[in-house]
């Protein structure tokens, strides 16, 4: 071989070396799922990892924040994936949705709600535990100013206490504003809990013990599927109200039931792009809201870690989830569990 031709040759060795490299280097490169904080979220996203990893074959890992921070980070592309996102709900996804640069796949869990709550017994009593009813006639959020007492804030005695979301998630913003629109905030203290499992923790404790508690919550959620709870009436849904509840800086919100929730699997523009086989996967999935919250419950009350779960799942309720995807896939999951 001349010395041209050799140079000549060892230089396309180089560059298909590189180009191998590089195709190998992204091929491997991990799908960043947003590390959701709530427990459906946590368990929906191990269960889609999963699925991911073991049935198609692509390296997954997760990237922590709040909603907010997990929005704009999907907007960007720096994480490509949020297992349970409530499409519509912040301006910041509408936003970034009409712009094209995010996606909502599929409708995950149908009949998912969103609202303030109380335990059963604060209205109907308990007489095996010898709980009296302390609130009879509460049935609105508009009777609310004369049962504050009830709800009393330990801190703040001379007010009920409501439990608000932790800062960072868009429900805290809407629930903040409402306090505004209902006229709460000279009867009521907003408390912002530190986080998800704060709020679940301060909730469940006051419902053990038999203590009135007032709080906003969701389902699929544990506490659904372990507690007895009523949800509070609201007016009925207005849009033009809505935009003044999710827009933290309005400074007259207009009262007004949520927005009908629609959870759907938030994926990036380029994510959508690049892998088509999943988001086929993800626009099928469909999770049984009472089977849901069943296993939520379990896991809360065992301390389980999400994953853990999510496997177990897997395993014990093929006949839920092999229906997402092809037959070859779902042999894959099995085996890999």
């Amino acid at each position: 071989m001349t010395p041209i031709k050799k140079l000549l040759g060892g230089s396309l060795l180089a560059l298909a070396a590189l180009t191998g490299s590089a195709y190998g280097a992204e091929k491997t490169a991990p799908i960043h799922f947003g590390d959701i904080t709530w427990e459906s979220g946590s368990l929906i996203t191990e269960i889609l990892r999963t699925i991911v990893e073991k049935g198609y074959g692509y390296p997954t890992d997760t990237l922590p924040g709040s909603t907010v921070s997990l929005e704009a980070a999907l907007a960007k592309n720096d994480i490509q994936v949020i297992g349970e996102e409530w499409a519509g709900r912040s301006p910041a996804w509408v936003k970034a949705e009409a712009e094209g640069k995010v996606h909502g796949l599929g409708n995950i869990v149908k009949g998912a709600t969103e609202g303030w709550w109380v335990p059963e017994f604060v209205i109907k009593g308990d007489p095996e535990r010898g709980i009296k009813p302390l609130a009879p006639d509460l049935k609105s959020v508009s009777d609310l100013p004369k049962y504050k007492d009830v709800f009393k804030d330990p801190e703040s005695p001379e007010k009920g206490r409501f439990l608000n979301s932790p800062t960072g998630w868009t429900s805290e913003i809407v629930n903040t504003q409402k306090l505004k629109a209902y006229k709460l905030n000279d009867s009521y203290v907003n408390f912002r809990t530190g986080s998800g499992a704060a709020l679940d923790a301060e909730v469940a404790s006051s419902i053990r013990r038999g203590k009135p508690v007032l709080f906003y919550y969701w389902s699929p959620t544990p506490l659904l599927g372990r507690f007895k709870l009523i949800k509070l009436e609201e007016p009925p849904f207005n849009e033009a109200a809505w935009k003044t509840l999710s827009d933290a800086s309005n400074p007259n919100p207009i009262g007004s039931s949520s927005l009908a929730a629609h959870l759907a699997i938030g994926v990036s523009e380029p994510f959508r792009q690049q892998y088509p086989d999943l988001v086929s996967f993800f626009e099928k999935v469909d999770l049984p809201i009472d089977q849901l919250n069943k296993t939520l419950g379990e896991m809360s009350e065992k301390r389980q870690e999400p994953s853990v779960v999510a496997k177990s799942f897997l395993k014990d309720h093929p006949e839920v989830w092999t229906a997402w995807v092809p037959a070859e896939v779902a042999s894959k999951v099995k085996a890999g569990l």
